[in-house]
């Protein structure tokens, strides 16, 4: 279901309609992974999502992949040895033992990173992904790679963060560094992508761009003066916002600030987490951009026609994002989806409307044309201090990781039952939320 009478209603320029070879990562069982009862983060939406790409048909535009599982030794590229070890051991029943409440604690475990069955298997399939893109990117088999289970941002080195626990993106860009001299992340969560920032804060072979929430917000992080040090010095670049950004606002500082950096940083390769929580309506953002103003960072990035990881993020309004995955695949495939739902196996969660698209609100913006101006203005200025195309020396080349060859999944069934280490993880959860009151 393709509409053939029209495209977005933030039109692009440059060579964005031109074909592209796009290559998706998708794990059958990710949306098995469940963090617990009344937890925010639900990796039940990555299958939503998945399930509208298949019934719009946009997988037979791409390549289709299933991750080959991160071992312990990839995901220790970043991560240390004893967090790695403390991942891939516990379980529900060893958290609930009083003598790990130390290591608990030192890895911030709890709460908002809770230890749930397959933690390790979740954790492995999401950073498989990312690798498993940047594989496809630097042995030029793809133009675009997505990973939708990939963009958890906050994971640190030696320690989980906002529902992250390993974090993909670095080790995504770790590979492309293999490869490319230079490699620009941009991050459009509602939330700061301090875990990626801290891990390339004093390179200038990474330029870190986020644009989030600032203030009284989780993590905290993030304000326009945070530069990057050392050798980084300039290349983490900050774009604190407020509430209610829309979509016109948001676009007027995306694309003179991205177009600025790609003429001066001039990456070999982009990584874009599209966190989903900078939507309308998102249960824990409080930006007001529509999928289309989302999706246009992706346009106005993809138009650029350099080697591009997508990611996902956060997001819960799952219907929401969804939608809003489902939109940006069809963008980097280059076509246009019709706005009527095709009949899905989630299709009652999209009532009343059964559309991709959902208006935003009318909550109000507090991003002043002055606010504004004075971002635009600093962070320019910041660009104008970067020397063009910081030059990287190699004295070797290191080794690209091997990724195993898989199949061509297929992907107009649903994934059958797995069981990883005695686990059914179709049947060993509560339900995921119905839809309940046209919320989620």
């Amino acid at each position: 279901m393709l509409d053939t009478n029209g495209g977005a209603s933030l039109p692009s320029t440059g060579t964005d309609a031109e074909k592209r070879r796009v290559s998706y990562f998708y794990e059958p069982t990710i949306g098995e992974y469940y963090y617990g009862q009344g937890h925010s983060m639900k990796p039940h939406r990555i299958r939503m999502a998945h399930n509208l790409i298949i019934n719009y048909a946009l997988h037979h535009r791409m390549e289709i992949n299933r991750p080959f599982p991160a071992g312990p030794e990839d995901i220790g590229w970043f991560h240390s040895d004893d967090y790695v070890e403390f991942l891939s051991s516990v379980s529900p029943q060893s958290a609930s033992d009083p003598a790990h409440g130390r290591q608990l604690k030192r890895f911030n475990i709890g709460d908002d990173c809770p230890v749930f069955y397959g933690l390790f298997e979740f954790c492995q399939a999401s950073a498989g992904g990312s690798i498993g893109c940047a594989v496809k990117l630097n042995r030029g088999d793809a133009d675009i790679a997505l990973n939708w289970a990939g963009g958890l941002h906050h994971a640190k080195r030696s320690e989980a963060s906002g529902f992250c626990y390993v974090n993909d993106i670095v080790l995504g860009i770790l590979e492309l560094l293999k490869v490319h001299k230079r490699v620009l992340y941009v991050d459009i969560d509602v939330h700061h992508g301090d875990g990626v920032e801290e891990a390339f804060y004093t390179t200038d072979r990474v330029m870190t761009v986020s644009f989030h929430k600032y203030g009284d917000f989780f993590p905290g992080t993030g304000h326009i003066k945070d530069i990057g040090v050392g050798k980084g010095k300039n290349y983490a670049l900050n774009i604190p916002l407020k509430d209610g950004m829309d979509d016109e606002c948001f676009r007027a500082l995306f694309r003179p600030l991205i177009q600025k950096v790609m003429e001066v940083y001039q990456p070999d390769a982009v990584v874009l987490q599209c966190g989903a929580d900078s939507l309308s309506g998102d249960r824990l953002g409080c930006f007001n951009l529509s999928v289309k103003g989302h999706a246009d960072c992706l346009r106005f990035i993809r138009s650029f026609n350099v080697p591009l990881m997508v990611l996902g993020g956060g997001g819960y309004t799952i219907r929401n994002v969804a939608r809003c995955w489902c939109y940006e695949t069809a963008v980097a495939v280059g076509v246009e989806p019709d706005n009527k739902l095709p009949y899905n196996e989630y299709y009652e969660y999209f009532g009343p409307e059964y559309t991709l698209h959902a208006d935003p609100s009318n909550m109000e913006n507090l991003n002043t044309p002055k606010d504004m101006e004075r971002i635009r203005n600093i962070l320019l200025e910041q660009l104008s201090r970067l020397p063009n195309a910081p030059s990287v020396p190699f004295q070797t080349t290191p080794a690209t990781t091997e990724v195993p060859e898989e199949d061509e999944e297929n992907m107009d069934q649903r994934p059958k039952s797995h069981v990883w280490n005695g686990v059914d993880y179709d049947s060993d959860h509560d339900e995921d939320e119905k839809p309940e009151s046209g919320f989620f």
